[in-house]
């Protein structure tokens, strides 16, 4: 084995190419196998001549910097395309604007970010903005307003179809309101916040109106007529975030902010001459911003175009609701709302979810666990991509089987302390406790996580949240 695979320090001498590339391909022999249809999150495969393609393009502005649009024009001209093309899908009007970024999280990050700004310049007497996010939203929404300094404002959805609930949105605004945010749709569970009455609120009150529609901008808009307007179409939709590296296939990492005006956007971009260097201008988080997810971008989506995305979200459609079908056939399973898509949920009464992900992981598939929030119960995810839709009768199979399994064997092992127990103990006792259940000091992943998740599952998210931050910490360390 190369020794670039035992680096605890700078190598002395250089590795000759071919014993690289092994040592890389080895690397991945324990990643899930996302090749073979068989992974129902992270991984968006659009077939093998459009991988091919999204390759080529991709090496071809493998070096190209879109720092400078003056010294690389064709970047510059790659994301004004890119962005033409996502206006026209989610009809933005005459005049409408946007930026790529290097995913989903950027281009949430950049929107809060913009609202702050923009607040601070047109209404000084703000000194504590609020955002308003149902309880769904995404994450990237809290992160914003951590590295920003904004105060979210959660409100509760509807138990049942976890939808927003408008009512309860206008009850939160208040002065120091900058910016509301609904989802179209939302990751955990598929279903599209209601978009047209979240609108006529911000209309009302003048605020920005994000649509996170990182999972849907590339998906929904060849859905079919059934598909509720969620875009500009909507009066009040002011800002609207879509990953091109989902349902668009693009390579990662490629996702765009759109802004109705130009007017909202100008408090985005970042502009500094006061130093002894050059001019720097970013429109975006990112200086350097290599060309090469451009340019895949530009590529996969001119290869598609609008008959060839429908095709494939045809074909995922059909794939979610057998699915989802065959769940509901399933003892002991059922799906939480009503998915208008291809992402959606299934929880249990009955069965340790987390443990029939780990079955399911056993037996070559990798699904995604979600812990307990608010209404909605520990549950599964899956997002039902063109590479799993020839290996839908094979999950059905292999699910009803681990789900039987389960109900067979029982619980899994308690771990003899209570709850209440684990949220009075201090930090770093809890986490050294986890690891002994898990068998793992931190520093390295564990065999199964179902005894570990279904211990976090039962604690509080701030508890939750702090020992994932911390074995995140421990185990991306260097071993030296």
């Amino acid at each position: 084995m190369p020794d670039a695979l035992n680096a605890n320090s700078f190598p002395t001498a250089g590795t000759p190419h071919q014993e690289l590339m092994t040592a890389l391909k080895r690397l991945k022999d324990d990643d899930v196998p996302w090749a073979e249809g068989r992974v129902f999150a992270y991984v968006y495969d659009p077939g093998p001549e459009a991988m091919r393609l999204v390759h080529e393009a991709y090496d071809l502005y493998l070096t190209e910097n879109g720092l400078d649009p003056t010294a690389f024009p064709s970047a510059m001209q790659l994301e004004r395309d890119i962005i033409a093309m996502a206006c026209d899908l989610v009809h933005a009007p005459g005049g409408a604007v946007g930026s790529f970024t290097s995913g989903g999280t950027e281009s949430i990050l950049l929107s809060v970010k913009t609202a702050r700004d923009r607040a601070r310049a047109l209404q000084p007497q703000i000194t504590r903005p609020e955002v308003i996010l149902p309880e769904t939203a995404h994450a990237a929404f809290f992160k914003a307003c951590q590295y920003f300094d904004l105060t979210p404002v959660v409100v509760p959805v509807d138990p049942n179809s976890f939808r927003a609930q408008p009512e309860a949105m206008a009850r939160a605004v208040t002065p120091n309101t900058v910016l509301l945010v609904a989802s179209a749709p939302s990751y955990a569970h598929g279903v599209v916040d209601p978009i047209a009455a979240i609108g006529q609120i911000a209309a009302a009150h003048d605020l920005l109106f994000h649509v996170d529609a990182c999972m849907g901008g590339m998906y929904l808009p060849f859905a079919g007529e059934a598909i509720e307007p969620f875009d500009f179409r909507v009066p009040g939709v002011t800002q609207l975030s879509m990953d091109f590296h989902k349902w668009g296939y693009a390579a990662k990492g490629a996702s765009g902010i759109l802004y109705r005006s130009p007017d909202i956007r100008r408090y985005q971009i970042f502009a500094w001459s006061g130093w002894t260097g050059y001019s720097v201008v970013n429109p975006t988080l990112l200086s350097t911003r290599g060309a090469g997810p451009l340019a895949a971008c530009w590529a996969v989506m001119n290869f598609f175009g609008r008959s060839g995305y429908e095709a494939l979200v045809s074909d995922c459609q059909r794939a979610a609701g057998q699915i989802r079908q065959a769940i509901d056939r399933i003892e002991g399973l059922y799906c939480l709302g009503e998915s208008v898509c291809n992402l959606f949920s299934f929880a249990s009464d009955r069965l340790n979810v987390f443990s029939l992900a780990e079955n399911m992981r056993a037996k070559g598939w990798y699904i995604q666990p979600q812990f307990g929030f608010g209404p909605s119960p520990a549950n599964i995810h899956l997002s039902v991509g063109h590479g799993n839709v020839a290996h839908v009768d094979a999950f059905i199979a292999d699910l009803t089987a681990a789900a039987a399994a389960i109900e067979h064997a029982g619980p899994v092992p308690d771990h003899g302390t209570t709850s209440s127990e684990m949220a009075d103990m201090p930090p770093e006792i809890l986490f050294e406790y986890i690891g002994q259940i898990a068998d793992t000091d931190g520093s390295t992943l564990p065999e199964r996580m179902d005894r570990i998740n279904s211990l976090l599952n039962s604690l509080p998210h701030q508890r939750r949240d702090g020992l994932l931050a911390e074995f995140i910490n421990r185990l991306y360390t260097p071993a030296r």
